[in-house]
């Protein structure tokens, strides 16, 4: 590994991977590589998960597609000098920011996006001009190796490079010298990682989790709101590090809306025999999630099989904030739902949780809208809907305290794997003398009236 970054370091101080067409030519290959071998991708997700084509097309591939077409249209302006203006103390001048690529950088991808969540930051990364190691899970092994296989056998190891372990390999990879580290998993892990760049000084972006909370008001639009959570909660077997985690619901529409989740979750027909759904991702995350299903409380749901690794989508109604599924991000298909009276005492009871990554609000009241945005310290979120703002590259996607450290997608992927330095460009042909000794009041004076002028 050390002679790897060291491979690494020495290619990037050719400044070759400063050229935009170079950049342009990786993401290029990155693109053909995973369009020329979507039925391995495909062969390899379904035997970690029984995720379907389908599934792994929308969920992932289109995703990565989308990010890479994306930094190559805008690749040109982003990696441009910028100028901006000049403030009248340093007249004549030229001012300008200079995007520059920030060297050998570790992307360490979570499980339960094999794919989209490994590559998505790569991609950015490789926009920016920089080389890259990158670190998949290896829960999903079939994936991981797969992703190994593809990235070390089409790319040049002194620019992008897979490396495939454990906690021993992740380990020994913290320990080495690199210039960005970005992250996907947990919050624990993530404190690992964080403490281990702060021996080096190393930058991050940790991108992980919490209990994102959705907020659903007695005037929305009750029907579609149903519709909308049981997807975004059911996808990927709840899988997913921004799915709404638990639902507070106005007391008044509560039995409604039970009712319409438990018909919508039937006519999804959530069955591995019509590809609609994905197993958990091991025993370990099996048993954890069993264990927050309270057999007393379940509204609809429960069955359960070990030897498939398939829990049916569960909605749990009556908890509480003490019971066990609210202890801990989900992480499953498994929904509680809690009823409230007023929305400050919802939005109280949130706060009691470290920030969310996600928040969602289904309402049709703007001031309800408002408040919750307002008063709900959050990553990033939707109103009447849930999920789909990963889906919009405009949108900065990253987490706030204990759920993130930085942002990425679009142009804040590249702004992410970037510095941006600032240069004044000064001629020689004339200078002011007010700032040179001997200091006179006079000076002062002209140099106060200089900074209210700017």
């Amino acid at each position: 590994m050390k002679q790897l970054i060291a491979t690494q370091k020495e290619f990037f101080n050719t400044h070759t991977t400063k050229a935009v067409s170079f950049r342009k030519k990786q993401l290029n290959t990155l693109e053909t590589v995973l369009k020329e071998n979507e039925s391995l991708l495909n062969e390899a997700i379904y035997g970690d998960f029984k995720k379907s084509g389908f599934e792994t097309y929308v969920s992932e591939l289109a995703l990565l597609y989308h990010d890479i077409k994306q930094a190559k249209r805008n690749l040109k302006n982003w990696s441009g000098r910028k100028r901006v203006s000049t403030n009248l103390l340093n007249f004549p001048a030229t001012s300008y920011i200079i995007p520059e690529p920030l060297g050998v950088c570790l992307v360490i991808g979570a499980w339960n996006y094999p794919y989209q969540l490994s590559l998505a930051p790569v991609v950015a990364a490789l926009a920016a001009g920089n080389t890259v190691v990158l670190k998949p899970s290896e829960l999903p092994a079939n994936t991981s190796n797969i992703i190994a296989q593809l990235i070390n056998e089409n790319f040049d190891p002194r620019v992008f490079k897979v490396i495939e372990g454990g906690v021993p390999e992740t380990t020994e990879l913290l320990k080495q010298d690199f210039d960005k580290i970005f992250f996907t998993g947990s919050t624990k892990v993530g404190k690992i990682v964080y403490k281990a760049a702060a021996e080096t000084l190393t930058p991050v972006t940790l991108e992980m989790g919490g209990k994102s909370p959705a907020f659903v008001t007695e005037d929305c639009n009750m029907k579609m709101t149903a519709k909308r959570l049981v997807w975004a909660k059911f996808l990927n077997a709840g899988q997913t590090c921004i799915a709404p985690d638990y639902v507070m619901v106005h007391e008044r529409v509560k039995d409604e809306f039970l009712e319409l989740l438990k018909a919508e979750i039937e006519k999804e027909r959530f069955a591995f025999e019509n590809d609609n759904c994905v197993q958990i991702i091991n025993d370990d995350n099996f048993d954890r999630l069993e264990k927050m299903i309270p057999q007393d409380k379940i509204y609809y749901g429960g069955t359960l099989s070990k030897e498939s690794r398939y829990i049916q989508p569960t909605v749990l109604q009556n908890i509480s904030f003490d019971d066990a599924p609210m202890q801990e991000e989900i992480f499953g298909p498994i929904l509680p739902v809690i009823a409230y009276t007023n929305v400050e005492d919802a939005i109280s009871k949130v706060r009691t949780f470290p920030k969310p990554l996600s928040c969602y609000v289904f309402t049709s009241d703007k001031k309800t809208k408002q408040k919750i945005l307002k008063e709900i310290s959050f990553g990033g979120g939707a109103v009447n809907d849930a999920v789909m703002h990963i889906s919009n590259p405009n949108l900065p996607f990253g987490g706030v305290g204990q759920s993130g450290i930085g942002s990425y997608h679009g142009k804040a992927g590249f702004d992410c794997f970037t510095h941006y330095k600032s240069i004044l460009d000064k001629p020689t042909w004339l200078e002011l003398p007010i700032k040179y000794y001997p200091h006179t009041k006079n000076k002062l004076k002209w140099i106060k009236r200089m900074m209210r002028w700017q």
